[in-house]
């Protein structure tokens, strides 16, 4: 297994270990403030990060094509705050339109 499935698949090890470590390490203490905000924000960042990979990167070269108006469209659609199915499927429907033309 090699390519995107193997960085996946050591992220989710990493998120594992790192969740199984700190209930080992600090036993019945609290997590500091600061590091549990740090720590609440990884993974929208790690998703956005994902996401934004997806998007823009083909084969190590920056490309803006039809993903790119899917995803704008998406966008939209969440920040008027449409459903979830209405938001996926006016996204596909805008990939493959894009793609289309």
């Amino acid at each position: 297994m090699n390519g995107p499935w193997s960085v996946v698949l050591v992220v989710a090890s990493v998120a594992f270990g790192l969740r199984a470590a700190g209930p080992a390490l600090l036993g019945e203490r609290e997590v500091p403030a600061r590091l549990a905000d740090v720590i609440e924000l990884l993974p929208p960042a790690l998703l956005a990060a994902f996401v934004a990979t997806g998007v823009f990167v083909s084969r190590s070269a920056l490309v803006l094509d039809a993903r790119a108006v899917g995803l704008a469209v998406a966008a939209c659609a969440v920040l008027a705050r449409l459903p979830l199915p209405a938001t996926l499927v006016l996204a596909a429907s805008a990939t493959g339109l894009a793609r289309l033309l």
